[in-house]
């Protein structure tokens, strides 16, 4: 079943490669192939893209080549945070039909390894994370994508739609980590991921919330969506352990119990070990370089709990209803747009800090 017939424009994609091009260039599924429903497999829908926000991670692979063992080794398309319509349906899915606006969780699980099998599927041993390499991403016009993956957002703007996914990396550092209600919190950068990740401590109730970064402008963005946010300009050169006094200070001498880590620099990790109260964790969403020396016997004397995250599981729907329910505005964080045609120039704009940008995003739309 499908309602291809209206498709008139070239599939193109955003590709980077391990000489760090980027350029935008034809893709797959072709125009040809979405119209006459020959790549679909059972269970997989056809998806008209409709908008796409850079992630840190796009402008990594794209600049170093590389996160961690995940390498760049061929012409490679980036971007993972999309939500469009649905085209085309292979027989066997039932549940979606074409017009239904989605947004694309983009994992493909192996369901059969034990993280699948007791639902912490982000663990997979075997997972296709799209955009990740060697899997495709999702910055192209059209996209075919297991059914199962594709989340209904009824009424919800396509941007939106897309910026669940970053909400769903800071939905389960909120689960994960435990921020409760009066918890004092601190989180340690101020891009994409801090700021939702501030207003969702902001929603969770935790006060005082303090949030550091290097950069001003970042952190009047940060007071902007959350006015009753305590804000941190961190200085260079200034030692972890200094650093932790003033924010102690600014948190009205209160130490958080819980840290949301969400730059992965070394020595923000570091602050935020200083920072927290006996028995208080330090929670890392964001990532780094592959090794790192911390301060272990900090960790060691004050029983600091140090915890990683990767990825996500079960959290779309959660997502889903604190976006359609007003709790969790996301829509401010957009910053910058672009068309498909200009990713270069939106990339540009990603990753350079002086352009003030937050979210930027790619129009992708293709009918």
């Amino acid at each position: 079943m499908s309602s291809t017939s209206t498709i008139t424009k070239t599939n193109i994609g955003v590709f980077t490669n391990p000489k760090h091009d980027l350029w935008i260039a034809d893709s797959e599924p072709t125009v040809d192939q979405v119209k006459q429903g020959q790549t679909l497999k059972e269970g997989e829908v056809t998806i008209g893209v409709k908008a796409t926000g850079i992630c840190g991670s796009d402008v990594h692979f794209w600049h170093a080549g590389r996160i961690g063992p995940m390498v760049v080794e061929g012409d490679h398309i980036l971007g993972h945070e999309s939500a469009g319509e649905i085209l085309a349906v292979h027989p066997s899915v039932t549940h979606l039909k074409p017009g239904d606006r989605v947004a694309i969780e983009p994992n493909i699980i192996c369901n059969a390894c034990e993280a699948c099998l007791t639902g912490r599927y982000n663990g997979c041993e075997k997972v296709q994370f799209l955009s990740t390499p060697p899997y495709p991403g999702l910055l192209r016009r059209y996209v075919n994508h297991p059914a199962v993956w594709c989340h209904k957002i009824g009424a919800m703007s396509f941007e939106s739609g897309s910026m669940l996914e970053p909400l769903s990396v800071a939905l389960a550092g909120m689960e994960r980590s435990g921020v409760k209600l009066g918890d004092p919190v601190l989180i340690c950068g101020a891009g994409p991921i801090g700021l939702v990740s501030l207003l969702c401590c902001a929603a969770a109730g935790a006060q005082p919330i303090a949030i550091t970064d290097l950069d001003e402008g970042r952190l009047k963005f940060a007071q902007g969506l959350c006015p009753r946010a305590r804000t941190y300009q961190v200085k260079r050169g200034i030692p972890a352990e200094e650093c932790s006094k003033e924010i102690v200070s600014l948190m009205s001498d209160t130490r958080p119990a819980i840290a949301l880590e969400c730059s992965g620099v070394e020595s923000s990790i570091n602050t935020a070990i200083w920072s927290v109260k006996f028995g208080g964790k330090v929670f890392v969403i964001g990532v780094g370089k592959p090794e790192m020396n911390i301060p272990f016997m900090r960790l060691s004397t004050q029983e600091v709990n140090l915890q990683f995250q990767y990825r996500y599981c079960n959290t779309w729907p959660r997502a889903i209803r604190l976006v359609e329910s007003g709790i969790i505005d996301l829509k401010r964080l957009v910053t910058h747009r672009y068309s498909l045609e200009d990713a270069k120039s939106a990339f540009e704009t990603a990753a350079d800090i002086r352009s003030g940008a937050i979210k930027v995003m790619i129009d992708c739309a293709g009918i």
